[in-house]
Formats: structure tokens, sequence, C-alpha cells
């Protein structure tokens, strides 16, 4: 078993979540609680951005629009990337003192960075944040950039989490069909057959739109427990009119990029109605996935933010009619599961086992990925 570090800062621009587990790449050591549940994987942190962080890396966003090669950095991206690295490298520095570790307790880091661009149709996903920079400052080995061979390889690039999914899921014993839904910026689902077989791919918007849109008209940055959505009624033709884009017919695997759908669509709806609708839009995305699903799933586990928000949890029980739950109630971590995922693909690129596969991605056969970088590099 190596001991593994995994960093998350997710389309939702919140901060840095950072997780510790033991895997072989294979399984990942877990402990069971008197009534059965599984035990957190390990210790886990979290780094906040500040108000100006967020604001260069939406800016970051913005200019990366012009990015046609993905080594370019125009605009402020170049410190964009800068800070990124420098906020990630404070993180574990923080999370290893307040655990009592040491650089020499850790084997390797996975580092996913922060996406800027998602054009997998141009071969291209552009992370930013050094590998190399983290390794050196850190002294410990750092697995990064682990979308890039996949997409040269035809694959979409995303999801990459669904491999963690299937091993917490046989760790924690399902046997019937299950559904893992994690809801980020962007949401995505990973569906677990009675049978083994697994398919994985992005349902639509999660919590980006209605960030966005609290942040435009009330100035915080979510909507906390889905409380100003509950109280508002969602525009049921803007609706119909948003789920008859191409990307919910197209079968997966597929991805989404952040930018494809803005909250602006809500136009000069209230704030209520806004994001009852936005709320809404996310929840019936996710229920067109069932279009997809060979073998439903009796059970769903959410995870990420949207696991907090009690009206977009609401409106999944409606619409999934399958019994749900969040990763919270299991045992599982809603806040620290990609974290904890790319601790996990980290391990498994070093020891060169497949990351992604052509039911979750669409590459054309299961491969590795990521750069590994050596402090002493």
């Amino acid at each position: 078993m190596r001991r593994a570090i995994g960093l998350m800062s997710g389309t939702s621009l919140d901060g840095v979540d950072v997780a510790l587990i033991e895997t072989d790449g294979e399984t990942v050591r877990v402990e069971r609680s008197p009534n059965g549940y599984l035990e957190p994987l390990g210790p886990t942190g979290y780094r906040a951005y500040s108000d100006d962080d967020r604001a260069l890396l939406r800016q970051a966003l913005i200019d990366a629009e012009a990015v046609t090669e993905r080594s370019e950095r125009p605009g402020c991206l170049a410190a964009a990337e800068e800070l990124v690295t420098r906020l990630h490298a404070e993180a574990v520095e923080n999370f290893l003192s307040e655990n009592g570790l040491t650089a020499a307790d850790i084997d390797v880091i996975g580092f996913h960075g922060q996406t800027v661009v998602h054009r997998p149709d141009q071969k291209m996903s552009v992370q930013i944040g050094d590998g190399r920079d983290l390794s050196r400052r850190l002294g410990i080995k750092v697995v990064s950039d682990l979308r890039h061979a996949d997409i040269e390889a035809g694959g979409q690039g995303a999801p990459l989490v669904p491999v963690f999914h299937r091993a917490l899921a046989q760790a924690s014993g399902f046997t019937e069909s299950l559904g893992i839904l994690n809801i980020g910026g962007v949401a995505n689902a990973t569906l677990i057959a009675r049978d083994g077989r697994i398919l994985a791919f992005d349902t639509g918007p999660g919590n980006a739109l209605i960030d966005d849109w609290m942040r435009e008209r009330t100035g915080h940055a979510l909507d906390d427990n889905g409380r100003t959505a509950a109280r508002g009624r969602p525009d049921e033709q803007l609706l119909a009119w948003l789920l008859v884009h191409p990307f919910f017919a197209r079968r997966p695997p597929k991805s989404l990029d952040r930018n494809w759908f803005s909250h602006k669509l809500a136009g000069q709806l209230s704030t209520e109605d806004g994001a009852a609708t936005l709320t809404a839009f996310t929840a019936r995305a996710v229920a067109r996935a069932l279009d997809h699903a060979s073998d439903p799933p009796v059970r769903w586990i959410v995870a990420g933010g949207g696991a907090r928000n009690g009206e977009l949890l609401r409106q999944l029980n409606y619409h999934l009619r399958a019994e749900i739950t969040t990763a919270d109630a299991i045992g599982w971590s809603s806040a620290f599961l990609e974290a904890q995922a790319f601790a996990y693909l980290a391990v498994r690129s070093v020891e060169g086992l497949p990351i992604t596969f052509p039911s979750t991605t669409g590459v054309r056969e299961a491969i590795s990925g990521g750069v590994l970088a050596r402090p002493e590099d």
C-alpha cells in the first residue's frame, strides 16, 4: 500500500481540497464502523481561495478562451498558474503540519490543477498548475496532467473519477445497480451495473450556474441549502428549451465544458425563480442520464457540493425515483471524494495501471496517464 495525497480545485473555484488515502492502485484501505459503514479513508484538509484569488481565476477562464495550443498562457493565465501552484503547495504544507506528517511519509501526490479549457473535440484540455514546481517545493513525487494522454488517444479526458468510484463501491460491498453522482461545478455520473459493467459521463451543469447566479444577484457564493431556489418557481418553458440541447441526446461517454451553459440564460427572472430554474436544470439533466442506463440504478450516492443543497436533493429524489443518499451518510466523503480519487489515480499512474476506459471517456482502449515529476527533476 502507498500513502498518497490527492489535490482538487474544481470548477466552483472555492478552494483546494486535500485528502490522504492508502492504496495499491486497485483497492483502497478502509475501516468499518460498528454499524457496518465505512469510516473515513484518511485525514482531509481545505485551503479556501480569497476573493482576489477567485477573481484572478475567473479572469483566467475568460482569457483561456483565446488558447489554441495547450502550452499557451495568454492574458493572466501565467499569473494564475503560479497562483494555483503556490496555493496548492501551501495547502499540502498546512495539511502535513496539522496531521503530524512530513514529506517522507507521502509516496506521491495526485495534482489535478485548475481546468481553464476543456475542448476534447479539439484534442485539448488545459489544467493550469505546474507539477514539477510543486514537486520541487514539497519534496514529494507529483503526478499531474492526468487528462492529456486520454485525449491524445481519442478520449474525452473526462470523467476521471469512475475507476475510484468502482473501488469504493467494491469496498462498500454494493452488489445492486448503483449510480454515483458527483455534483461540482459540472455534474458527472458513474453507473455501475449489477454485472460490474461501468458507464460514466458528465450529465450537465452542476453547481456552477447556480453559484454564478447567486453571486451576480446577491453577492453570495452559493444558494445555501437551496433555500433561495425553494422559494421560487422554475420557468418550465425555459427548461424545456434547455433540455433539448444536443449534449443531452448524445450517447456517452461525453464531457462538458463549464462554459457551455451560462447562468445568464435565466435572464430577467427573479432571483428566486432563476435559482429554482437553474437548480431544476441540474436535477433534470441528471435524470436524462437514465436514458443511457442499461441497468438503471436502484440506489444513488450523491457527493460534491451539490450534496449540501437540500432543494437539489429533493428534486433529484423526485426525478430519479430511486433510493438517494449522500456520500457522507454511508461513510464516504461528499466534500473530498474527488481529492481522494486523484490520490488513487496518482498511484494507478505510478503503477502503470489504466485510469480511463472506453466506457468512461470513449478512449479506444483502457490506458494509463499522467506526468510524473520528482523533486530532483
